[in-house]
């Protein structure tokens, strides 16, 4: 069995979180999901999420590209996730090219970087709507 694992927030679920998922579980036959916990967020990252660890990874374990769901506690578990779980594949967005290039060195590992969806993020999402004022944008057809 070919495993794979790939980390992140997964905060305000989009279409391309899924499509991430759904290439990151074609690479292998198990996909596992190391989710960022809600204070690895705060304290590491110094980013607060909208939807909470628990709700993140109900929606996470309802997609049917993933097939398990772990914590992510802290930058530094990745190489022991790795052996742990026995992984053959480790994937992350582009945006992180060359960040993880030594868990090949250090687990065996294969590191591979997919494309990011390029017109959706969660980050553009939430800016969207900080600047919108959504009571003009939803006017009745008949206005």
């Amino acid at each position: 069995m070919k495993r794979v694992i790939t980390y992140g927030t997964f905060d305000m679920l989009h279409y391309g979180h899924i499509n991430l998922l759904k290439r990151a579980k074609e690479m292998g036959d198990y996909l596992i999901v190391a989710l960022s916990t809600d204070e690895f967020n705060w304290h590491s990252k110094q980013k607060k999420t909208y939807f909470s660890y628990e709700k993140r990874k109900q929606l996470l374990e309802a997609i049917r590209y993933v097939d398990l769901v772990i914590p992510e506690e802290a930058w530094d578990q990745k190489t022991s996730d790795v052996k742990l779980y026995k992984v053959d594949t480790f994937v992350m967005g582009d945006d992180w090219a060359g960040q993880f290039d030594f868990l090949q060195d250090e687990t065996d590992a294969e590191v591979v970087y997919l494309a990011r969806t390029p017109e959706i993020s969660t980050t553009q999402i939430k800016k969207d709507l900080n600047t919108k004022d959504l009571t003009t944008d939803h006017k009745s057809k008949t206005d």
